[in-house]
C-alpha cells in the first residue's frame, strides 16, 4: 500500500481500468496529483490566503454568491449569539423542515437536518426524533466552536433543505448527493458526484464512506464509482446501478462553477453543487482545499489538466467560452 500521497491510504485494487498504484514515480506518470504537489504547486501558488475566509465562512461565501446572481439554498435565519436561543421554538414553527449549519464547519461535521415535526419533537432523516432542547444545545456547540475550522466561536445558520433532482432517487441512501467540481484558472477540469450511503450516515462524505462516481465533463454522464479507494458500479445499499447517469443541467452546472472561481477569486478552487428536483443546480459551499479522491473516482489524473492550462497564455474571460474548453479536455 501507498501511504499519504492522495492524503490516505491507497489500496492495490485489480481492475483493468485502474490507476496503477505502484511508488509515487509511476503515480506522477500516470497524471495522478499528490498532496504535497497540489499544495506547493496550486494552492499555495494560485489561492491567495487573504482571500480564504470568502471560502471558509459559508455566510460570505453565499452572501457573494446571491451578490453574482448564482443560485444558493434560501437562507432563513443566522444565529450568532446563545440569547437568540431563546426564540428557538418561535424560530422553527415557521421553518420546521431545514438544514442547521456551523458557519465554519468543513467536511460536513455539525449539519443538522430537520424534517418535521410530530407533536413537539423534531424529525431527523434516520426518523430521530428529537427534542427543542436537543436542538438549543447542538446550535449552542456550533457557538462555541465545536465544529469550526480551528475551534474558533462560531455562527450557526438556518437554511432550505434541498429536496434532490430524481436522477438520484435509485443511487442515494437518505441524504442529499452533491457534485464536486475542481476549477482551475477559470476552466473546470473535472467533476464527481457523492452520493450518500448507510456507511456515510446519509452524508455526501467520501472519507466518511460515500461513493465518489466519475463524470464525463462534456456528456455530464456518470462512468464507475469508488468506495474508499475499492472501484463500484453499483450502490451498495440500492443496488441500483451507478453508472450512465445523465446529470440534468450539465452546461449550467459547468457555468456555476466557473462562476463561483471569478467571485471569490481562487484560482485552484472545489466547488460543490446541489441538484434540487424543483429550484434546479444550486451552489451549497466552496472549497480552497479540495481533496484529491476526484481522481479515483474518474481513475484520470489531475496533472494533465492542469498543465494544460498553466501552459496557456491566456484563459479565455467569457464563462461560455471556458465551459466549451472545459468540455473539450481529455477527449
Amino acid at each position: 500500500m501507498l501511504v499519504n500521497y492522495l492524503g490516505s491510504v491507497i489500496l492495490r485494487v485489480p481492475h483493468k481500468n485502474m490507476l496503477s498504484f505502484a511508488n509515487p514515480f509511476v503515480l506522477k506518470k500516470q497524471g495522478v496529483l499528490g498532496i504535497n504537489q497540489r499544495n506547493s504547486d496550486y494552492i499555495m501558488r494560485y489561492n491567495k490566503r487573504k482571500l480564504y475566509p470568502l471560502v471558509d465562512d459559508k455566510l460570505q461565501t453565499k452572501q457573494l454568491a446571491i451578490n453574482a446572481d448564482i443560485a444558493v439554498p434560501k437562507l432563513y435565519s443566522t444565529i450568532k449569539f446563545n440569547h437568540q436561543l431563546k426564540n428557538l421554538e418561535s424560530l422553527l414553527q415557521e421553518y420546521n423542515d431545514l438544514v442547521i449549519k456551523p458557519a465554519h464547519g468543513s467536511g460536513g461535521n455539525g449539519i443538522l437536518v430537520l424534517t418535521g415535526k410530530i407533536g413537539k419533537l423534531y424529525k431527523t432523516p434516520s426518523g430521530e426524533l428529537i427534542s427543542i432542547n436537543t436542538i438549543r444545545h447542538y446550535i449552542s456547540n456550533i457557538l462555541s466552536g465545536m465544529y469550526s475550522l480551528g475551534g474558533i466561536p462560531d455562527s450557526a445558520f438556518l437554511e432550505y433543505r434541498i429536496q434532490f433532482d430524481p436522477v438520484f432517487d435509485d443511487v442515494s441512501f437518505k441524504g442529499v448527493p452533491d457534485i464536486r467540481i475542481i476549477v482551475f484558472r477559470g476552466v473546470p477540469i473535472s467533476a464527481m458526484v457523492r452520493l450518500p450511503t448507510s456507511e456515510s450516515n446519509g452524508k455526501a462524505n467520501l472519507h466518511q464512506g460515500a461513493i465518489g462516481v466519475g463524470v464525463n465533463l462534456k456528456s455530464g454522464k456518470t462512468t464507475h464509482g469508488v468506495v474508499g479507494n475499492t472501484i463500484t458500479t453499483h450502490h451498495p445499499d440500492t443496488g441500483h446501478s451507478i453508472e450512465h447517469l445523465q446529470l440534468p443541467y450539465w452546461d449550467k452546472i459547468l457555468q456555476i462553477a466557473t462562476k463561483c472561481s471569478d467571485t471569490v477569486g481562487l484560482g485552484y478552487l472545489g466547488v460543490d453543487i446541489v441538484l434540487d428536483r424543483t429550484l434546479g443546480p444550486l451552489m451549497l459551499e466552496l472549497n480552497a482545499r479540495p481533496g484529491l479522491n476526484v481522481q479515483l473516482a474518474n481513475q484520470l489524473g489531475l496533472l494533465s489538466n492542469l498543465k494544460y492550462l498553466e501552459q496557456m497564455d491566456q484563459i479565455p474571460t467569457m464563462v461560455d467560452q471556458r465551459v466549451a474548453l472545459a468540455q473539450s479536455l481529455n477527449e
